[in-house]
């Protein structure tokens, strides 16, 4: 069972993601907080498998708090859960060490994945923000070196950059989802990174 610690404010959507949480066996919801100082209190005590954190909480920055969680609690996994898009919100909760950026406007299903797949190593992430990180990373245009990835990895890494989850991705290539974990292996391995963010960030150019 996978456990999660909700950090949200508005006591409407707490009840909302303790609801979506709560109703598959296979999660747990092993406790809400309204603050970041109470964030950073609770989950170095708790130590939950996956963190669903709120950006505008009233005293402390989801973002300031991952930061400051994250060499703490190195296995702790945090899924920034919000209603801002702003590029510069999203970059900056990555860089701080989360590793999945989810819009409360997303439907619940897809919550639920992205808190199974960032609990297996994975980094999901809406569509439309991954769409976000890509095209900052084009408009970079750095010259990459391939790493020794082959063009069947680099077909995983640009089905990856879109937002896709493991199963779609899949589909999409026509392979099993075991298949394709082990290309993300692969992939992490010759790149020296432990997450798909990290991945994207090194094959097309740091953002």
């Amino acid at each position: 069972m996978i456990s999660v610690l909700i950090v949200e404010d508005n006591e409407d959507i707490q009840l909302l993601l303790q609801t979506v949480v709560s109703r598959n066996d296979d999660y747990s919801c092993i406790g809400v907080v309204s603050t970041g100082t109470d964030a950073l209190k609770k989950i170095p005590e708790l130590l939950p498998d996956v963190v669903l954190m709120d950006i505008g909480l009233p005293d402390i920055s989801g973002i300031d708090c991952v930061r400051k969680l994250k060499p703490l609690c190195p296995n702790v996994e945090f899924i920034m859960c919000t209603v801002y898009d702003e590029d510069e919100k999203v970059f900056q909760s990555l860089e701080a060490g989360a590793n999945s950026y989810i819009l409360k406007k997303s439907k619940p299903e897809l919550l639920l994945t992205a808190i199974r797949e960032v609990y297996e190593g994975g980094s999901p992430m809406s569509s439309d923000i991954a769409r976000k990180i890509v095209a900052k990373m084009q408009r970079q245009g750095q010259p990459r070196t391939s790493y020794g990835i082959t063009p069947r990895e680099e077909d995983v890494l640009r089905m990856l950059s879109k937002g896709l989850t493991y199963t779609e991705t899949a589909d999409q290539l026509f392979i099993s989802v075991k298949t394709l974990k082990k290309h993300i292996y692969n992939i992490y391995e010759k790149l020296h990174v432990d997450n798909k963010v990290e991945a994207l960030n090194k094959f097309f150019g740091k953002y």
